[in-house]
């Protein structure tokens, strides 16, 4: 009777035995449930990241400041661009031809304000000057768009921050030098395709240039201002010109005057 206790109490502890120091089987069972284990949470941690990526790059492809930023990716602009109808395919001319495109924009603007100052000073019976029309769109496209793509692309080479001091310098120089010559080309350019002589155009600057300044410098320093320090530099020139639409009604009529006495 105890030969059998001592078998039948053997023979467990010998199996726990077996199963504890069997080295061999434990590291085979480890490795065969560790294995797909490691796969599940590897294959679920790329599945996530590559969902997070894609959100990433679809927010930001629609994202206004990265519309508005010219270094934007062809690629993500197209898509974006596409998706706002004619304000994304204007910002898409803009970068990828962008004197074209500001010089059009131009020519259309000083279109319109001279239609507008000619509605304001024609009587209802007089038909419009289309002659004085076309030489403003002419101006407005070889001469104000490509002048306003390179002078703001200048400035934001030269002075490139947008702090308040920078800003008011930026301000200043547009006042005393890109104001002061485009002015004199508008009106000097304008009385030589109407037939003015030299004599005539001198005549015609000493009596309006003054006047004309002293306007502009009451006028152009706020719009200045709103350009240059919240203005993304692709775009100033189409800011500008928006700002330009009531100057240009303004100058549009000071060209049409009656040319000046040469003794004036």
């Amino acid at each position: 009777m105890s030969g059998s206790f001592m078998r039948n109490s053997t023979i467990p502890r010998l199996l726990r035995t077996h199963t504890i120091t069997d080295p061999a089987a434990t590291k085979i069972t480890t490795t065969v449930h560790s294995i797909p284990r490691k796969q599940q949470k590897t294959r679920t941690y790329f599945d996530f990241s590559s969902i997070f990526k894609r959100s990433r790059e679809y927010n930001n492809e629609l994202s206004p400041s990265s519309l508005l930023n010219p270094s934007f990716s062809s690629k993500a602009g197209t898509s974006a661009f596409s998706k706002l109808g004619f304000v994304g395919w204007y910002l898409g001319m803009v970068k990828s031809r962008p004197v074209l495109t500001k010089s059009a924009t131009s020519s259309l603007i000083y279109t319109a304000a001279d239609l507008s100052s000619q509605t304001m000073s024609l009587s209802s019976s007089e038909p419009y000057d289309l002659v004085r029309t076309s030489r403003m769109a002419g101006y407005g496209l070889l001469i104000v768009g490509p002048s306003l793509h390179f002078w703001f692309n200048f400035m934001s080479k030269l002075l490139p921050k947008r702090d308040l001091i920078t800003t008011f310098k930026k301000i200043i120089m547009g006042q005393t030098i890109y104001g002061p010559i485009m002015t004199v080309v508008f009106f000097s350019s304008n009385a030589s395709l109407q037939g003015e002589n030299r004599a005539e155009i001198i005549a015609r600057l000493k009596r309006d240039l003054l006047p004309t300044f002293l306007n502009g410098v009451m006028y152009w320093p706020v719009c200045d201002f709103v350009t240059f320090k919240f203005i993304p530099v692709h775009l100033q020139p189409l800011v500008s010109n928006s700002f330009s639409y009531l100057w240009t009604v303004y100058m549009t009529y000071m060209a049409s005057l009656e040319k000046a006495g040469s003794s004036s």
